[in-house]
Protein backbone atom coordinates (compact mmCIF):
# COMPACT_ATOMS: atom_id res chain seq x y z
CA UNK A 1 0.00 0.00 0.00
CA UNK A 2 1.03 3.56 -0.59
CA UNK A 3 1.15 6.25 2.04
CA UNK A 4 -0.25 9.73 1.74
CA UNK A 5 2.22 12.21 0.29
CA UNK A 6 2.87 15.89 0.92
CA UNK A 7 0.81 18.34 -1.12
CA UNK A 8 2.75 19.75 -4.04
CA UNK A 9 0.19 22.47 -4.64
CA UNK A 10 -2.87 23.80 -2.89
CA UNK A 11 -5.35 26.53 -3.63
CA UNK A 12 -3.93 26.73 -7.14
CA UNK A 13 -0.50 27.66 -5.77
CA UNK A 14 2.75 25.70 -5.38
CA UNK A 15 3.30 24.43 -1.83
CA UNK A 16 6.39 25.82 -0.10
CA UNK A 17 7.75 24.99 3.35
CA UNK A 18 8.07 27.97 5.65
CA UNK A 19 11.59 28.08 7.07
CA UNK A 20 12.06 30.45 9.99
CA UNK A 21 15.80 30.46 9.31
CA UNK A 22 15.41 31.68 5.71
CA UNK A 23 16.43 35.26 4.98
CA UNK A 24 13.36 37.44 4.53
CA UNK A 25 14.53 38.78 1.18
CA UNK A 26 14.78 35.31 -0.38
CA UNK A 27 11.23 34.24 0.45
CA UNK A 28 8.48 34.26 -2.17
CA UNK A 29 5.75 36.88 -2.02
CA UNK A 30 3.07 36.07 0.60
CA UNK A 31 0.38 35.54 -2.03
CA UNK A 32 2.53 33.56 -4.49
CA UNK A 33 2.59 30.18 -2.73
CA UNK A 34 0.70 27.92 -0.35
CA UNK A 35 2.67 28.14 2.88
CA UNK A 36 3.24 24.87 4.77
CA UNK A 37 3.97 25.49 8.45
CA UNK A 38 5.29 22.41 10.24
CA UNK A 39 7.71 21.13 12.84
CA UNK A 40 9.56 17.85 13.19
CA UNK A 41 10.00 16.51 16.71
CA UNK A 42 12.45 13.94 15.37
CA UNK A 43 14.35 16.19 12.97
CA UNK A 44 17.20 18.66 13.35
CA UNK A 45 17.17 21.29 16.06
CA UNK A 46 15.76 23.95 13.72
CA UNK A 47 12.56 21.88 13.41
CA UNK A 48 12.38 20.41 16.90
CA UNK A 49 10.36 23.25 18.40
CA UNK A 50 6.72 23.95 19.30
CA UNK A 51 4.38 24.53 16.37
CA UNK A 52 3.12 27.65 18.15
CA UNK A 53 6.63 29.15 17.92
CA UNK A 54 6.96 28.24 14.25
CA UNK A 55 3.57 29.77 13.45
CA UNK A 56 4.42 32.93 15.42
CA UNK A 57 7.62 33.25 13.39
CA UNK A 58 5.61 32.72 10.21
CA UNK A 59 3.24 35.56 11.08
CA UNK A 60 6.20 37.82 11.79
CA UNK A 61 8.29 36.89 8.74
CA UNK A 62 5.54 36.71 6.10
CA UNK A 63 2.97 39.49 5.81
CA UNK A 64 -0.14 37.58 6.99
CA UNK A 65 -2.48 40.01 5.20
CA UNK A 66 -1.12 38.72 1.89
CA UNK A 67 -1.30 35.00 2.59
CA UNK A 68 -3.87 33.26 0.37
CA UNK A 69 -3.22 29.59 1.18
CA UNK A 70 -2.06 27.94 4.40
CA UNK A 71 -1.13 24.29 4.93
CA UNK A 72 -0.96 23.01 8.50
CA UNK A 73 1.70 20.33 8.47
CA UNK A 74 3.08 18.29 11.33
CA UNK A 75 2.34 20.06 14.60
CA UNK A 76 4.17 17.64 16.89
CA UNK A 77 3.50 14.00 17.61
CA UNK A 78 0.23 13.87 15.67
CA UNK A 79 -0.77 10.53 17.19
CA UNK A 80 -0.63 12.09 20.65
CA UNK A 81 -1.80 15.70 20.20
CA UNK A 82 -4.83 16.48 18.07
CA UNK A 83 -5.26 19.26 15.55
CA UNK A 84 -7.19 21.58 17.85
CA UNK A 85 -3.95 23.31 18.92
CA UNK A 86 -2.86 24.53 15.46
CA UNK A 87 -6.47 25.17 14.43
CA UNK A 88 -7.05 27.42 17.43
CA UNK A 89 -3.83 29.33 16.75
CA UNK A 90 -4.83 29.93 13.14
CA UNK A 91 -8.30 31.07 14.23
CA UNK A 92 -6.73 33.45 16.74
CA UNK A 93 -4.87 35.07 13.84
CA UNK A 94 -7.97 35.45 11.67
CA UNK A 95 -7.91 39.23 11.98
CA UNK A 96 -4.40 39.19 10.47
CA UNK A 97 -4.93 36.49 7.80
CA UNK A 98 -7.41 38.70 5.97
CA UNK A 99 -6.77 37.31 2.45
CA UNK A 100 -6.88 33.63 3.36
CA UNK A 101 -8.79 31.59 0.78
CA UNK A 102 -7.54 28.04 1.27
CA UNK A 103 -6.62 25.95 4.35
CA UNK A 104 -5.47 22.33 4.62
CA UNK A 105 -5.17 20.59 8.00
CA UNK A 106 -2.85 17.62 8.50
CA UNK A 107 -0.46 17.52 5.56
CA UNK A 108 1.65 14.71 6.98
CA UNK A 109 3.19 12.03 4.81
CA UNK A 110 3.54 8.40 5.83
CA UNK A 111 7.11 8.84 7.12
CA UNK A 112 5.81 11.37 9.66
CA UNK A 113 2.63 9.53 10.65
CA UNK A 114 0.40 6.96 9.02
CA UNK A 115 -2.85 8.57 7.95
CA UNK A 116 -4.83 6.70 10.62
CA UNK A 117 -2.49 7.98 13.34
CA UNK A 118 -3.29 11.63 12.68
CA UNK A 119 -5.46 12.86 15.53
CA UNK A 120 -7.96 15.36 14.21
CA UNK A 121 -10.67 17.45 15.91
CA UNK A 122 -13.63 19.67 14.95
CA UNK A 123 -12.25 21.22 11.78
CA UNK A 124 -15.41 23.18 10.99
CA UNK A 125 -14.25 25.83 13.45
CA UNK A 126 -11.95 27.03 10.68
CA UNK A 127 -14.85 27.38 8.26
CA UNK A 128 -16.72 29.48 10.79
CA UNK A 129 -13.68 31.70 11.42
CA UNK A 130 -12.88 32.27 7.73
CA UNK A 131 -16.08 32.97 5.76
CA UNK A 132 -14.04 33.89 2.66
CA UNK A 133 -12.51 30.40 2.27
CA UNK A 134 -13.03 28.82 -1.14
CA UNK A 135 -10.98 25.64 -0.58
CA UNK A 136 -10.64 23.44 2.49
CA UNK A 137 -8.97 20.10 3.05
CA UNK A 138 -8.17 17.74 5.89
CA UNK A 139 -6.15 14.52 6.20
CA UNK A 140 -6.82 11.94 8.89
CA UNK A 141 -10.10 10.49 10.13
CA UNK A 142 -9.24 9.63 13.74
CA UNK A 143 -11.48 11.68 16.06
CA UNK A 144 -12.35 13.89 13.10
CA UNK A 145 -15.50 15.92 13.68
CA UNK A 146 -17.46 17.64 10.93
CA UNK A 147 -20.85 18.62 12.32
CA UNK A 148 -23.27 20.08 9.76
CA UNK A 149 -22.09 23.57 8.93
CA UNK A 150 -22.94 26.45 6.65
CA UNK A 151 -20.51 28.26 4.41
CA UNK A 152 -21.51 30.48 1.52
CA UNK A 153 -18.27 30.61 -0.48
CA UNK A 154 -16.61 27.19 -0.15
CA UNK A 155 -16.08 25.70 -3.61
CA UNK A 156 -13.80 22.75 -2.87
CA UNK A 157 -13.82 20.29 0.05
CA UNK A 158 -11.42 17.36 0.46
CA UNK A 159 -11.41 14.83 3.30
CA UNK A 160 -8.64 12.25 3.11
CA UNK A 161 -8.75 9.23 5.43
CA UNK A 162 -7.70 5.63 5.69
CA UNK A 163 -11.10 5.13 7.31
CA UNK A 164 -13.71 7.88 7.24
CA UNK A 165 -16.38 7.55 9.97
CA UNK A 166 -19.94 7.72 8.67
CA UNK A 167 -20.69 10.54 11.10
CA UNK A 168 -18.24 12.74 9.19
CA UNK A 169 -19.80 11.82 5.85
CA UNK A 170 -23.25 12.60 7.18
CA UNK A 171 -22.03 15.92 8.58
CA UNK A 172 -20.62 16.91 5.20
CA UNK A 173 -23.77 15.89 3.36
CA UNK A 174 -26.00 17.69 5.86
CA UNK A 175 -24.00 20.92 5.47
CA UNK A 176 -25.23 23.94 3.56
CA UNK A 177 -22.54 24.59 0.96
CA UNK A 178 -24.32 26.31 -1.93
CA UNK A 179 -21.12 27.20 -3.82
CA UNK A 180 -19.54 23.72 -3.60
CA UNK A 181 -18.19 22.58 -6.96
CA UNK A 182 -15.69 19.90 -5.94
CA UNK A 183 -16.08 17.20 -3.28
CA UNK A 184 -13.40 14.58 -2.71
CA UNK A 185 -13.97 11.97 0.00
CA UNK A 186 -11.50 9.18 0.80
CA UNK A 187 -13.83 6.65 2.44
CA UNK A 188 -11.23 4.10 3.48
CA UNK A 189 -11.71 0.70 5.07
CA UNK A 190 -13.80 -0.71 7.90
CA UNK A 191 -10.73 -1.83 9.84
CA UNK A 192 -9.97 1.87 10.41
CA UNK A 193 -13.51 3.13 11.06
CA UNK A 194 -14.44 3.55 7.40
CA UNK A 195 -18.01 2.44 7.97
CA UNK A 196 -19.85 4.46 5.34
CA UNK A 197 -22.43 2.45 3.41
CA UNK A 198 -23.69 3.34 -0.05
CA UNK A 199 -27.07 4.18 1.47
CA UNK A 200 -25.39 6.92 3.52
CA UNK A 201 -24.46 8.62 0.25
CA UNK A 202 -28.08 8.92 -0.90
CA UNK A 203 -28.36 12.71 -0.32
CA UNK A 204 -25.27 13.21 -2.46
CA UNK A 205 -26.23 10.78 -5.20
CA UNK A 206 -29.65 12.39 -5.59
CA UNK A 207 -28.05 15.44 -7.18
CA UNK A 208 -30.06 17.88 -5.10
CA UNK A 209 -27.67 18.43 -2.18
CA UNK A 210 -24.97 20.46 -3.93
CA UNK A 211 -26.44 21.92 -7.13
CA UNK A 212 -23.13 23.36 -8.40
CA UNK A 213 -21.12 20.18 -7.90
CA UNK A 214 -19.24 19.19 -11.05
CA UNK A 215 -16.26 17.22 -9.67
CA UNK A 216 -16.99 14.23 -7.44
CA UNK A 217 -14.43 11.93 -5.87
CA UNK A 218 -15.61 8.90 -3.89
CA UNK A 219 -12.23 7.30 -3.53
CA UNK A 220 -10.00 4.90 -1.63
CA UNK A 221 -12.92 2.67 -0.71
CA UNK A 222 -13.22 -1.05 -0.12
CA UNK A 223 -16.84 -0.84 -1.36
CA UNK A 224 -15.85 0.77 -4.66
CA UNK A 225 -17.88 -1.71 -6.72
CA UNK A 226 -21.04 -0.93 -4.77
CA UNK A 227 -20.42 2.79 -5.18
CA UNK A 228 -19.93 2.34 -8.91
CA UNK A 229 -23.17 0.38 -9.16
CA UNK A 230 -25.05 3.11 -7.29
CA UNK A 231 -23.58 5.82 -9.53
CA UNK A 232 -24.80 3.96 -12.61
CA UNK A 233 -28.28 5.34 -11.98
CA UNK A 234 -27.52 8.29 -9.67
CA UNK A 235 -28.95 11.66 -10.81
CA UNK A 236 -25.82 13.50 -9.62
CA UNK A 237 -23.78 12.04 -12.49
CA UNK A 238 -25.56 14.17 -15.09
CA UNK A 239 -24.14 17.37 -13.56
CA UNK A 240 -20.55 16.13 -13.30
CA UNK A 241 -17.57 16.90 -15.49
CA UNK A 242 -15.15 14.74 -13.49
CA UNK A 243 -15.89 11.46 -11.70
CA UNK A 244 -13.10 10.01 -9.57
CA UNK A 245 -13.37 6.45 -8.24
CA UNK A 246 -9.63 5.91 -7.88
CA UNK A 247 -7.47 4.30 -5.18
CA UNK A 248 -10.10 1.71 -4.23
CA UNK A 249 -11.02 -1.90 -4.89
CA UNK A 250 -12.85 -1.39 -8.19
CA UNK A 251 -13.09 -4.57 -10.25
CA UNK A 252 -14.76 -5.70 -13.44
CA UNK A 253 -18.18 -5.89 -11.79
CA UNK A 254 -18.09 -2.24 -10.78
CA UNK A 255 -16.78 -1.06 -14.13
CA UNK A 256 -19.43 -3.09 -15.96
CA UNK A 257 -22.16 -1.55 -13.82
CA UNK A 258 -20.91 1.92 -14.74
CA UNK A 259 -20.88 1.15 -18.46
CA UNK A 260 -24.30 -0.50 -18.39
CA UNK A 261 -25.91 2.40 -16.53
CA UNK A 262 -26.54 5.95 -17.66
CA UNK A 263 -24.23 7.42 -20.31
CA UNK A 264 -20.91 8.81 -19.11
CA UNK A 265 -19.91 10.33 -22.43
CA UNK A 266 -20.58 13.86 -21.16
CA UNK A 267 -17.69 13.62 -18.69
CA UNK A 268 -14.40 15.37 -19.24
CA UNK A 269 -12.58 12.77 -17.16
CA UNK A 270 -13.13 9.43 -15.43
CA UNK A 271 -10.38 8.55 -12.95
CA UNK A 272 -10.12 4.87 -12.05
CA UNK A 273 -6.42 4.63 -11.26
CA UNK A 274 -5.39 1.99 -8.71
CA UNK A 275 -7.94 -0.62 -9.73
CA UNK A 276 -8.42 -4.37 -10.18
CA UNK A 277 -9.88 -4.47 -13.70
CA UNK A 278 -8.82 -7.11 -16.15
CA UNK A 279 -7.12 -6.01 -19.34
CA UNK A 280 -10.26 -6.88 -21.29
CA UNK A 281 -12.39 -4.62 -19.12
CA UNK A 282 -9.85 -1.83 -19.39
CA UNK A 283 -10.16 -2.03 -23.18
CA UNK A 284 -13.94 -2.03 -22.94
CA UNK A 285 -13.98 1.10 -20.78
CA UNK A 286 -11.65 2.89 -23.15
CA UNK A 287 -13.59 1.86 -26.26
CA UNK A 288 -16.86 3.18 -24.84
CA UNK A 289 -15.62 6.51 -23.48
CA UNK A 290 -12.45 7.69 -25.18
CA UNK A 291 -14.03 8.11 -28.66
CA UNK A 292 -16.28 10.73 -27.02
CA UNK A 293 -13.32 12.67 -25.69
CA UNK A 294 -13.49 11.39 -22.10
CA UNK A 295 -10.04 11.24 -20.50
CA UNK A 296 -9.82 7.87 -18.76
CA UNK A 297 -7.13 7.11 -16.19
CA UNK A 298 -6.68 3.36 -15.82
CA UNK A 299 -3.12 3.42 -14.51
CA UNK A 300 -1.93 1.25 -11.63
CA UNK A 301 -3.71 -1.99 -12.37
CA UNK A 302 -3.35 -4.35 -9.40
CA UNK A 303 -3.73 -8.07 -8.86
CA UNK A 304 -5.58 -9.39 -5.80
CA UNK A 305 -3.21 -10.29 -2.99
CA UNK A 306 -4.18 -13.09 -0.67
CA UNK A 307 -4.71 -12.16 2.97
CA UNK A 308 -5.22 -8.48 2.27
CA UNK A 309 -8.39 -6.45 1.88
CA UNK A 310 -11.65 -7.74 0.45
CA UNK A 311 -11.10 -10.79 -1.78
CA UNK A 312 -7.44 -9.82 -1.89
CA UNK A 313 -8.20 -6.32 -3.14
CA UNK A 314 -6.91 -3.35 -1.19
CA UNK A 315 -7.18 0.40 -1.17
CA UNK A 316 -4.20 2.58 -1.96
CA UNK A 317 -4.19 4.22 1.49
CA UNK A 318 -5.54 2.60 4.63
CA UNK A 319 -3.11 2.71 7.56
Amino acid sequence: MYGAQHLHEFGGLPAVDFQHTTDRGSRPAPDAVAWRVFVDPYGDEDRDRPWADEFADFLSAVDPAGVRALIIGQWGEAYDENSSMPINLVIAAADRLTSLEAVFVGDLEAEQAEITWIEQSDVTALLAAFPALTEFGVRGGTDLLFPPTKHERLRSLTVQAGGLPVEVVRGVLDSELPALERLDLWLGVSAYEGNTDVTDLAPLLSGTRFPRLNHLGLRNSEVQNEIAAALASAPVVAQLRVLDLSNGTLGDEGAAALLEGQPLTHLDALDLHHHFLTEAMEQRVRSVLEPHGVRVDLSERNEPWGGRGVDGRYTAVSE
